[in-house]
């Protein structure tokens, strides 16, 4: 005489069960949601008061400033505090002017601070563990403190113009976009970030290209960049906005209309204007593009900056 066992009660609790844990874990998605939505609204406010004012005027932005209205596009809207930014100052100037100094020194600060991690960590280079621990201890040393030494020794340097095919030398650096790109190219941070995130590609590459007759360039062009695309992307991030948010060194090293940053810019038309409408248009003038590529780019951001973590 056979048993069998009835497996359909089993069944439909294991249904029931998953099918309860699934309800709760959409549940949670949801609220999740919820709570992202409200802190992002949260953390929103101020640019979307920025924002909405620059369409406003005064007396209508400080009459909606104690009411809810003072975040919504309500009221008589217009764009002439956009236009009187462009009349009273060159933002225009100031903002290509940012962009050159940025993409720059961005550039530039990848090639020559991953080439010296790759130094410290492919080259056999005597005492490159104490020169590392000298770049590292840079971090400890706050700007502000080498900032007028630094002054010294830009207007010491020779500087270089043509004009009507004649070549003239001067000297010092003020007044120029490279005074604001070439201290800032080494940066001991994303050395640190190239060297922690080389230490992970294996060696074994280095020497299968050695065999191979390649030489120490080639391995650092053609193996171990293209390997680390995770650091490079959170080295350009994190040194992007530091570059196109500089204020206090191109407030030493600037004076002329034509080399401004945009952030110098902001104190200089704060100078031409007590219209808070006209200053929240030029402030979302050089913060909307910034906000803009982050939104289309926020994916590949968060990945890179998670991945150079992992590995690092």
């Amino acid at each position: 005489m056979t048993q069998t066992t009835d497996t359909s009660g089993s069944t439909r609790s294991w249904g029931h069960h998953f099918g309860v844990r699934r309800q709760r874990s959409q549940h949670l998605s949801v609220f999740g949601w919820i709570v992202r939505i409200l802190f992002a609204a949260f953390f929103a406010f101020p640019l979307i008061f920025m924002v909405v004012s620059s369409f406003k005027p005064d007396d209508e932005i400080m009459a909606d400033i104690s009411s809810f209205k003072a975040f919504l596009p309500v009221g008589q809207l217009s764009l002439d505090n956009y236009s009187q930014v462009f009349l009273k100052v060159p933002v225009v100037t100031f903002m290509v002017n940012s962009v050159i100094i940025t993409v720059f020194s961005v550039a530039l600060g990848v090639v020559v601070n991953s080439m010296a991690a790759f130094a410290l960590t492919r080259l056999k280079v005597r005492g490159k563990a104490i020169i590392f621990g000298f770049i590292l201890a840079t971090l400890m040393v706050p700007f502000e403190t080498y900032a007028i030494p630094l002054l010294w020794w830009i207007n010491q340097l020779p500087k270089f113009s043509i004009s009507n095919f004649t070549l003239f030398i001067s000297k010092g650096w003020t007044n120029t976009l490279y005074v604001q790109i070439i201290p800032f190219i080494a940066s001991a941070f994303s050395i640190y970030l190239y060297t922690q995130y080389f230490e992970t590609i294996p060696k074994e590459l280095d020497e299968a290209a050695r065999v191979d007759g390649a030489g120490w360039f080639h391995i650092y062009s053609r193996i171990v960049m293209p390997l680390s695309g995770p650091a490079t992307a959170t080295v350009v991030i994190l040194s992007f906005l530091p570059m196109w948010n500089q204020y206090v060194w191109p407030l030493m090293v600037v004076q002329s209309e034509g080399t401004r940053p945009v952030m110098v810019g902001v104190q200089y038309f704060q100078q031409m204007t007590t219209s808070w409408g006209q200053i929240m248009a030029y402030s979302s003038l050089i913060t909307v593009p910034i906000i803009i590529v982050f939104v289309l780019f926020q994916k590949q951001f968060v990945n890179s900056i998670a991945s150079s973590g992992i590995k690092g």
